[in-house]
């Protein structure tokens, strides 16, 4: 699976961004897929997933109330809605896919290739 991450940028604190991700290649075999995140000189951070069979979305509690993840399996696509942003939101934004269920970045296998995000003013 192929995975294209797009809709980063420079917002100011308190402002709303939309990522965006499309995914091509044989699918079948994915459950979920999700974001992760990874500031400068940090590590690699899961942000929010999401299952495509039912829809059940988990989120890490830094963004939990403030980022909202959606998904169209037919289009193969999915969304990061992210509100109310704050500095500590920046970094370089990745989705990614997985076989399996879970914020584990080791368990997922397809990602794309990033997407920078920075909160400043």
């Amino acid at each position: 699976v192929q995975l294209q991450a797009s809709g980063g940028g420079l917002v100011q604190p308190g402002d709303s961004l939309k990522l965006s991700c499309a995914w091509t290649g044989r699918a079948y075999n994915v459950d979920s897929v999700g974001w992760f995140r990874q500031g400068a000189g940090s590590e690699r951070e899961f942000v929010a997933a999401i299952r495509l069979n039912n829809g059940l979305t988990n989120y890490a509690a830094s963004v939990q109330g403030r980022f909202v993840i959606s998904k169209d399996k037919v289009k193969n696509t999915m969304s990061l809605q992210m509100n109310s942003l704050k500095p500590e939101d920046t970094g370089v934004y990745y989705c990614a896919s997985s076989s399996r269920w879970s914020i584990r970045s080791a368990l997922y296998d397809g990602w794309g290739q990033g997407t920078q995000v920075t909160v400043s003013s």
